[in-house]
């Protein structure tokens, strides 16, 4: 009985890149001996998922301005609160 192989994302990269760079992926999968069906799936998958390389560095850089403003609504709101009783304890 065969066990299924498993393979790590890096080695799943490497022959993706690889396959896309060449024109046959036949090669490809002799010499990593893979069959060929499941590099195709890969790099539908690899094609699918490549714009989200580039979102993920937006997203990331807009959760961070949301953070930087809502921590700086945080100190106004703060600051605020601190500066009314003030102007309450001096009357």
């Amino acid at each position: 009985m065969k066990t299924r192989r498993s393979f790590t994302s890096k080695f799943k990269a490497k022959v993706v890149v690889e396959a896309l760079s060449e024109r046959y992926t036949l090669a490809v999968a002799q010499r990593h001996n893979v069959h060929p069906n499941q590099i195709s799936a890969w790099k539908a998958q690899f094609l699918e998922g490549a714009e989200s390389v580039f979102e993920h560095e937006r997203s990331r850089k807009k959760e961070d301005e949301e953070a930087q403003r809502d921590e700086l609504l945080k100190t106004i709101g703060q600051l605020k609160v601190e500066n009314d009783f003030l102007k309450k304890s001096l009357r």
